[in-house]
């Protein structure tokens, strides 16, 4: 179905700043047997413009799969670690991140999901982030 994205994305990078992006944007929102998948276009706001989304629920883990301009597959799962290959047009480096909570409450109309992470470059601390994502039916007017 068409939706309405909501994302809001929190980034700390110490312990006295947080920097937060809020996107709101077209997609499509697909539901079935307790899974669901999110499909939008970024846009030059969060950076990545000319970078398509995919979102992957299901009761186990998220999966973000991103291509275009940008490609990565990031995995969150609570309690687990995932290292990932993230490709730029200047270049390519591996990245960690490690799923301190999910929060995921989905069903045929839309829904809410928070993850909450931290993410490493070679191991080095990056931040600690937090993506909040409320998706809702397009309501067509004509």
């Amino acid at each position: 179905m068409d939706a309405i994205i909501k994302i809001v994305g929190t980034q700390n990078y110490n312990l006295d700043s947080a920097d937060a992006i809020e996107l709101v944007t077209d997609g499509v929102y697909e539901y079935s047997d307790g899974e669901a998948e999110i499909y939008y276009s970024e846009s030059e706001l969060t950076g990545l413009e000319g970078t398509s989304t995919a979102l992957y629920i299901t009761p186990e883990e998220v999966r973000m799969e991103r291509w275009g301009t940008l490609t990565s597959t990031m995995v969150f799962r609570e309690g687990l670690r995932n290292d990932f290959l993230y490709e730029t047009p200047f270049g390519k480096t591996i990245m960690g991140l490690d799923t301190r909570k999910i929060f995921a409450h989905f069903d045929e109309e839309g829904g809410n999901m928070i993850i909450d992470y931290v993410l490493d470059m070679d191991h080095a601390l990056s931040g600690r982030n937090q993506f909040q994502i409320n998706v809702r039916k397009r309501e067509n007017k004509e």
